[in-house]
């Protein structure tokens, strides 16, 4: 194998043969990392991308063309590499903007809220606004609309022993709140 070069190897991944493979990763791996390392501080991602490129290379080792189209082995060997970086930083960007997204709070109240704080005043309204959401959930869809506890169930989506257990810590909460 120590004779035969980059293209060679490859050509012979092409048809399946390990030892290829092993040496080609053997030979390029420490260059490919380096070189990964200069454009990109996160490790877990030069990882990530590193996996990739050398699984693509085993899957696709007879899509190079060689010296048919004036490539090397190692420059498309890079070129998978550098595209999956790419991809890696397009997925890091994602993933930052969706947990952006659902870190920032809402600034205007809840329709609910803004509701209830019409319907029920003083004390009793600062009360049930200082519960918990889910506890509050529960105690307006009970008391102010009148469902059941099977309804009330339904509406929220959780089993009716919850929503009895929430009534009740609600039920306590306004009482030591009022008193």
């Amino acid at each position: 194998m120590a004779s035969l070069d980059e293209a060679q190897l490859v050509g012979r991944i092409a048809r399946g043969d390990r030892a290829a493979f092993e040496e080609l990763y053997r030979r390029t791996s420490p260059w490919l990392a380096l070189r990964l390392r200069r454009r990109c501080a996160d490790e877990q991602l030069v990882a990530e991308v590193m996996q990739e490129t050398y699984l693509a290379v085993w899957r696709a080792g007879g899509a190079f063309v060689g010296d048919a189209v004036g490539g090397t082995a190692v420059g498309w060997l890079w070129t998978i590499a550098a595209r999956r970086l790419v991809d890696g930083f397009r997925r890091q960007a994602r993933y930052a903007q969706v947990r952006a997204a659902a870190a920032e709070p809402t600034s205007a109240p809840a329709a609910e809220d803004d509701a209830l704080a019409h319907e029920v005043g003083g004390t009793v309204g600062d009360a049930l606004r200082r519960l918990a959401p889910e506890l509050r959930q529960v105690l307006q869809a009970m008391v102010l609309d009148g469902l059941s506890v099977r309804e009330t169930a339904l509406l929220l989506g959780v089993p009716e022993g919850t929503v009895k257990t929430r009534a009740r810590r609600a039920r306590i909460a306004m009482r030591e709140a009022l008193s």
